[in-house]
């Protein structure tokens, strides 16, 4: 018989990549195998219920590595640069380029490789850093196991966290709900456990897990079986779970089987893959529709370019190849080559700032985009609007007047049961009340909640009964004994000696404070004769009724400002939550949120509507009560059907479906470790102040996106229908390849400065969506005008140039045109910024500066000896004089225009509101 591996060293078998293990078995087979009892399972790996020592757990983290996935880490620089280079635009340019050199245009070959070289340059470095940074802020949200293990051989064992990379085969784990399974393992005990493993499977319910050994031959399932839905294999055993799972119920104590990317997952997942954190398989976002819509509309112009060129001048000019070289470069002209760079760039500085600010990680680059496009936030009650506690309202006498003794009652009974009931804590409602009594003795000067009664006996709070009751001996009564109940009203009223009229009475004033969003309690007392024996609940009879203690949910501190910041900004939050509505109702209007009754749903009121009514239901309901997990990943869907962007906040397992249903999932850093995995954005604590930073950050870097598109696009069209007119106007071509192409050039640079600008504070307000369709409608506005302009410098450098050659004279015409070009170009940067441009400090900021020196380069360049290699010369000084009124002219339409289309979008904004 060979040698079993626990009888070797670390009590496994080296292999390639790491031991042996009892999982290689399951693997190795085509048809299922015996399933390996606990015992034997225990034996091949050398361990046992007790766990590892340390020293053998060291010993094995050397030996099979750490427990992570092939594809961790940064990518490469060389797979950075090549990503870049697959992008859309930068193909079409190396097409173009690979054009130009087939007809020996190489300087125009030359100058387009070079902005492909400096595009994807550029977005590899903001990528790298990215990454990098992404990487070390990883740690904040690393997961955690229990482990159990020993220090020493002849040490008791003892439970503790371990980061999951430091699990190695063998570890016995604890595995609790809303944990993720960190590696693959085979259960040892279990007690009512299911998992989600709809990450290996495609299941999407919770699978059942049981520890029993199975019998020793297991039936093969065969094909029909696997088809039908079941899975085969390994992941229809239930002793055995897998990383990437998560624990929806129960609880289990696990062996570790694999580690590292021996697991199962791991195998299911390429190591090739991308290494930017995005999820495998993962549906793009509503930012990357959008910028993928523009691109391929503006890619379609850039094809259908050189041909119409080609096509226009030989028909009216009689001109053939010789002009591919300037219809290359008219379609160049047309592409916004720093697209990718001041998207990743925007994306990444503003994904820094708000981890270094505010400890907010965003593990998705695209999801910040998507934080600030959000108009809509769903939210749980419990833990956002509220602390997870109660705390005391009021406290009230049978008549339903303020009686602060009711309250002292209350706490008498909570101290005493607390105290000769030997129970180990309160729970959350005595605590609440015993923290509100000894508010109010501090107060009144007054004892300690139970320090005026000496207590006798207690009947602990039993969920048959549901009351509590303690028995106390009151100074100064000598012979008798009062009995305190305390409980749910229907419990302790039916123990009251009451007349049906009373009843029904008391019973409805607690119902209607519940229906007001309180939890109620009632207080008891009763007289009983001194005595030695026990109490019992047989003693809890005739009682007379003291009086009601009202108690709601505690209020997060931060909420009420939160919410208002939310709503000054555009979002609209949703409350979805399990509690009763009146609960959720009472929270909010505690929090200044006024809802209408008719802005509250039930999960029944849900389940009575389809898709299509949900959907226009939501959009005017603020609370959702009494919400299963499947109601509030509906709800969500329903939302984004309806047009919306939808955040969606929650931190436990029954959030997780919401949570993947939404356009941006959000999660605080104490959430389960499943939702905390799957979540787009996680916070440093559960705090909507948190997400109102958020919310900034992605509309900054919206914002700026947004300008860089409107500038570079508007500019690029005025000038490409500039140049198309031009050709067929001249007797020669209206700018040279190599000046368009470094006119392209000085333009892309000085736009690099909308990555560290600060748009304007009216951004904010609204939020941040690139609609395609709007967004031409804009640029084909705004380049119209341009292209008007452009005209009128032909006017212009007419007058100026009479007597010196006129438009005869190309190297004029040409010199004329790039100045007016970059000037432009310059005025539309500062002018077209969202939220129009607003001086701050007397500065000019990074896009003015920018803009300053676009300028100075138009200027100075045709006078320079680089000028004169670009085939540039001196203008005659009546053009500056002329083109000035040219600008202002433009520049007085362009503003007019760009306010036109701020009041026109403000307006269209109000009615799809309404």
């Amino acid at each position: 018989m060979p040698e079993s591996a626990a009888a070797r060293p670390g009590g496994t078998a080296r292999g390639r990549g790491g031991p042996r293990q009892v999982g290689d078995q399951v693997r190795d087979s085509p048809r299922e195998q015996d399933v390996p009892t606990v015992l034997e399972v225990l034996r091949r790996l050398g361990t046992g219920p007790r766990g590892l020592t340390e020293p053998e757990a060291e010993q094995r983290l050397a030996a099979v590595g750490p427990n992570t996935a092939p594809a961790a880490g940064t990518a490469s620089w060389a797979g950075l640069f090549l990503r870049g280079v697959r992008d859309p635009f930068t193909a079409v340019l190396l097409c173009l380029a690979l054009v130009s050199a087939a007809v020996a245009s190489w300087g125009t070959a030359c100058v387009i490789l070079a902005l492909v070289a400096v595009s994807c340059l550029l977005r590899a470095t903001g990528e790298h850093r990215s990454d990098r940074s992404a990487t070390a802020l990883r740690d904040m949200v690393s997961g955690t196991a229990t482990v159990v293990r020993r220090a020493a051989p002849g040490e008791p064992p003892r439970e503790r966290e371990l980061p999951v990379g430091e699990l190695v085969p063998g570890d016995v784990i604890r595995l609790a709900p809303g944990d993720l399974v960190p590696a693959d393992v085979r259960l040892l005990r279990a007690h009512g456990l299911t998992v989600h493993q709809a990450a290996l499977t495609g299941e999407s319910a919770p699978v059942g897990k049981d520890a029993a050994d199975p019998p020793r031959r297991v039936r093969a399932r065969g094909p029909a079986e696997v088809r039908g839905g079941v899975p085969g294999g390994a992941f229809g055993r239930p002793q055995l779970c897998f990383q990437g799972s998560g624990v929806a119920t129960g609880s289990a104590t696990a062996v570790v089987l694999e580690t590292g990317p021996r697991t199962r997952f791991s195998a299911a997942h390429d190591p090739g893959g991308d290494a930017t954190g995005t999820a495998a398989g993962r549906p793009a976002s509503a930012f990357d529709r959008s910028v993928r819509g523009v691109s391929w509309i503006l890619i379609r112009f850039m094809l259908l370019t050189p041909p119409l060129v080609l096509m226009a001048n030989a028909a009216l000019r009689g001109r053939g190849l010789e002009t591919l070289p300037f219809a290359v470069a008219v379609a160049v002209g047309l592409t916004p080559e720093m697209l990718p760079v001041i998207v990743t760039t925007c994306l990444a500085r503003g994904a820094l700032a708000l981890a270094r600010t505010h400890r907010v990680i965003v593990r998705r680059l695209p999801a910040l985009h998507d934080l600030g496009a959000m108009d809509v936030l769903c939210v749980d009650k419990t833990g956002t609007l509220t602390q997870d506690r109660p705390v005391v309202a009021e406290a009230l006498d049978a008549a339903g007047r303020p009686d602060p003794e009711v309250l002292h009652w209350a706490a008498a009974n909570a101290w005493w049961t607390l105290q000769l009931a030997d129970l180990p804590a309160p729970d959350a409602l005595d605590e609440a009340i015993l923290d509100a009594a000894q508010a109010t003795a501090r107060d009144a000067a007054a004892p300690v909640p139970g320090g005026a009664h000496d207590g006798v006996d207690a009947v602990p709070f039993d969920p048959a009964r549901r009351l509590s009751t303690a028995v106390l001996r009151t100074p100064g009564r000598l012979g008798t004994h009062t009995l305190v109940v305390k409980g749910a009203v229907e419990n302790v009223l039916d123990r009251c000696a009451l007349d049906p009229a009373e009843h029904a009475r008391l019973l409805a004033l607690a119902t209607d404070r519940a229906e007001a969003g309180h939890r109620v309690l009632a207080v008891a007392l009763a007289e009983r004769p001194a005595r030695a024996r026990p109490y019992t609940p047989a003693d809890e009879h005739g009682l007379a009724l003291r009086g009601l203690v009202l108690l709601r949910d505690a209020l997060a501190p931060t909420a009420g400002p939160a919410l208002t910041v939310l709503g000054e900004r555009g979002v609209t939050v949703k409350v979805l939550t399990g509690d009763h509505p009146g609960t959720a109702v009472r929270a909010c209007l505690d929090l200044g949120v006024d809802v209408d009754p008719g802005q509250v749903m039930t999960a029944d009121d849900v389940d009575r509507l389809d898709d299509a009514q949900l959907a226009s239901a939501a959009v005017r309901t603020a609370v959702f009560a009494r919400c299963a997990p499947e109601h509030k990943a509906r709800i969500t869907a329903a939302l984004r059907s309806a047009g919306h962007t939808v955040g969606f906040l929650g931190d436990g397992v029954n959030d997780l479906p919401a949570l993947r249903a939404a356009d941006v999932g959000i999660a605080p850093r104490g959430a389960v470790a499943a939702v905390r995995e799957g979540a787009d954005a996680v916070l440093a604590e559960k705090d909507l102040t948190a997400v109102g930073h958020a919310v900034a950050a992605g509309r900054d870097a919206g914002g700026n996106i947004a300008t860089y598109l409107r500038v570079t696009l508007s500019s690029n069209l005025g000038n490409v229908i500039a140049m198309l007119a031009a050709g067929l106007l001249l007797p020669f071509l209206p700018m040279l390849p190599a000046q368009v192409l470094a006119q392209n050039l000085c333009f892309d640079v000085a736009q690099l400065a909308f990555a560290h600008d600060r748009p304007h504070p009216a951004v904010l307000r609204r939020p941040t969506v690139l609609r395609p369709r709007e967004l031409l409608r804009l640029i084909g506005g705004f380049g119209a005008i341009n292209a008007v302009a452009d005209l009128a410098t032909f006017g212009v450098l007419f007058l100026a140039s009479r007597g010196s050659g006129g438009l005869d004279d190309a190297s004029v015409f040409h010199s004329g045109w790039f100045t007016e070009n970059l000037l432009t170009q310059a005025l539309v940067m500062v002018l077209l910024r969202v939220g129009r441009p607003t001086a701050r400090r007397g500065t000019p900021g990074a896009v003015g500066l920018a803009a300053l020196g676009l300028s100075a380069v138009g200027l100075l360049l045709p006078v320079s000896p680089l000028g004169s290699l670009l085939g540039l010369t001196a203008l005659p000084v009546t053009y500056y004089a002329l083109l000035v009124v040219v600008l202002a002219l433009y520049a007085t339409a362009l503003r007019a225009a760009s306010r036109r289309w701020e009041r026109g979008h403000r307006d269209r904004r109000e009615a799809a509101r309404v």
